[in-house]
C-alpha cells in the first residue's frame, strides 16, 4: 500500500471514529458546562433574593472548585479503573440533580453548600473525557479532536445565555423566581441526557463493533506503538507523573488562562448590565464573544495539528487573552468592549486545543489519568480565585477595572510560561503512520 492510500485510509477511519464519539461528547459537555456557568446569569436577579454581596458571590460560584479540585485526580484513577462508560454516567447524574437543587438555595451558605457540592459531583468528567479520547485518537489527530470536543464551552455560553435568560423571564409562575426555573429546566435534563450514556459510550477500539475487524486492529496497533515510544523513554508511576517538573510547568500556564477565563464568565453578564442594559440584553450580548471563542478553538486546533507545533500556539492565544483582558479593563464602559472580550476568548479557548494533548507526550496509562486530572485540578482551583478577586475589586472600587487587570496579570504569566517552552523545549517525536494491516 502505498503512503497517500494509507493515509486515505487513516483518514476514513479516523472519520468514521470522530462522528459516532466526539459529537455525542459534544453534547455532554455542552451540557455540564451550562449548568456550571449559569449562575452567572441568575445571578442577575438571585443574588438580591437571596442576599449575595459581589464578593460573596464570586466567594460561593467559586466554591465549585472547592470539590472539583480536591476529587479531580481520585475521580480521574476510578475512570482509568472501572472504565469510562460507568463513572460518566454517574457523574451526569449526580451534578444534574445537583445542579436542579440550586433552586432550592434560600440563602448565602445554601447557596455555598450546593456549589461546593456541584463540584464534587461533577469533578473527573473533563480529564475523563480527555483520557477516553487519548484512547481513540492518535497524537498527531488530537488538537482537532480536543477543539471539537471543547467548543462546547464556549458555545455552551452562547446557547446558555438566551436559554437561562429565557427562563429568567418565567419569574413568577408556580410561585418561583425565574433563575429558580432556569436551575431546574437545565439541571434536571442533564441528569436524564446521563442515563443515555451507559448505553451509547463505547469503552475502546477493541470493543467498537462498528468498525471493521482490520480498522480495530490498525486503531490499536497506532495507539500501542505511540504508548511504547512514550514508555520508551519512562514509564511514570501515578506519584512521579504529579511529581514532573513538566506537570507542573503546564499547570501554571492552564491556571493562569483558568483564572482569567473564570473571572471574566461569570461576571460578564455583570460588566454589560453595569452600561445600563437590560437583564435580557445583557445576557444576550454575553454570548457574542463565545462566539468568537469557538472559531478561535476550531482554527488553533487546525493550525497546532497541521504545523507539529503546540507551544508557539500556545505563546499566541495567552497573548490575546491578556491583551483583550486589558482593552476590555479600558473599554469596560463602552460596548466595544465585546470586541475586546472577544479577543480574550479566542485566547482562553483557542490555547485548549494545543494544550491538551501535550500531557499524553511523556505519560501514559494512570500515570496520564493522574497527570490530566493533576493538571486540570490544580489550573481550576486557579480558576476559582479569579471570581474572588474580580468581586473583591468591585465592592473596594465600585468597579470592575482593578479586577479585570488581575485576570490580565493572570493571562500574562500563562504567555511568558508557553513562551519559555516554544524557546527551550524540545519537540516530541512523533510515531510514523500505520498502513492499514501493519
Amino acid at each position: 500500500m502505498n503512503p497517500s492510500q494509507a493515509q486515505a485510509l487513516e483518514k476514513a477511519i479516523l472519520r468514521k471514529v470522530y462522528l459516532r464519539l466526539v459529537p455525542y461528547c459534544f453534547l455532554l459537555y455542552i451540557l455540564c458546562y451550562i449548568d456550571r456557568i449559569n449562575v452567572s446569569f441568575a445571578a442577575l436577579t438571585m443574588n438580591k433574593d437571596i442576599g449575595l454581596t459581589a464578593y460573596f458571590y464570586g466567594l460561593a460560584a467559586g466554591a465549585f472548585f472547592w470539590g472539583y479540585c480536591l476529587l479531580e485526580v481520585p475521580s480521574n484513577i476510578i475512570l482509568e479503573k472501572v472504565g469510562a462508560r460507568i463513572w460518566i454516567t454517574r457523574i451526569m447524574i449526580t451534578w444534574g440533580l445537583l445542579s436542579a437543587a440550586t433552586a432550592f438555595a434560600v440563602g448565602p451558605w445554601s447557596f455555598f453548600t450546593i456549589r461546593v457540592l456541584l463540584g464534587v459531583a461533577e469533578a473527573g468528567l473533563f480529564p475523563g473525557m480527555l483520557l477516553y479520547f487519548h484512547r481513540w485518537f492518535p497524537q498527531r489527530h488530537r488538537a482537532r479532536v480536543v477543539a471539537g470536543f471543547l467548543i462546547g464551552i464556549p458555545l455552551s455560553t452562547a446557547i446558555g445565555a438566551p436559554l437561562s435568560t429565557a427562563f429568567l423571564q418565567l419569574d413568577g409562575i408556580l410561585g418561583l423566581h425565574g433563575w429558580q426555573w432556569m436551575y431546574l429546566g437545565e439541571g434536571i435534563p442533564t441528569a436524564l441526557i446521563g442515563v443515555s450514556v451507559w448505553f451509547l459510550l463505547t469503552e475502546r477500539p477493541s470493543e467498537a463493533k462498528w468498525l471493521k475487524p482490520e480498522e480495530r486492529a490498525w486503531l490499536d496497533g497506532v495507539l500501542a506503538e505511540e504508548r511504547r515510544m512514550v514508555e520508551s523513554v519512562r514509564v511514570h508511576s501515578i506519584w512521579s507523573a504529579m511529581a514532573n517538573p513538566k506537570v507542573w510547568v503546564l499547570t501554571l500556564i492552564f491556571g493562569g488562562i483558568g483564572m482569567a477565563g473564570v473571572g471574566l464568565i461569570l461576571f460578564l453578564p455583570q460588566i454589560l448590565k453595569g452600561q445600563g442594559m437590560t437583564d435580557t440584553r445583557a445576557g444576550l450580548l454575553t454570548a457574542v464573544p463565545y462566539v468568537f471563542g469557538t472559531l478561535g478553538m476550531v482554527a488553533c486546533g487546525w493550525i497546532s495539528d497541521r504545523t507539529k507545533d503546540r507551544f508557539w500556539v500556545l505563546t499566541i492565544t495567552c497573548g490575546c487573552a491578556c491583551l483583550g483582558l486589558v482593552l476590555g479593563a479600558v473599554l469596560r464602559d463602552s460596548l466595544w468592549v465585546l470586541a475586546a472580550f472577544s479577543l480574550a476568548t479566542v485566547g482562553f479557548y483557542g490555547m485548549k486545543a494545543p494544550f491538551w494533548p501535550i500531557p499524553s507526550t511523556f505519560l501514559t496509562g494512570p500515570a496520564l489519568a493522574a497527570g490530566l486530572a493533576f493538571i486540570n485540578s490544580l489550573g481550576n482551583f486557579m480558576g476559582y480565585l479569579g471570581p474572588i478577586a474580580v468581586g473583591y475589586a468591585k465592592d473596594a472600587t465600585g468597579s470592575f477595572e482593578v479586577g479585570l487587570y488581575v485576570l490580565a496579570g493572570a493571562a500574562a504569566i500563562s504567555c511568558a510560561t508557553a513562551l519559555g517552552c516554544a524557546l527551550w523545549l524540545p519537540k516530541p517525536v512523533r510515531p510514523p503512520a500505520l498502513a492499514l494491516g501493519d
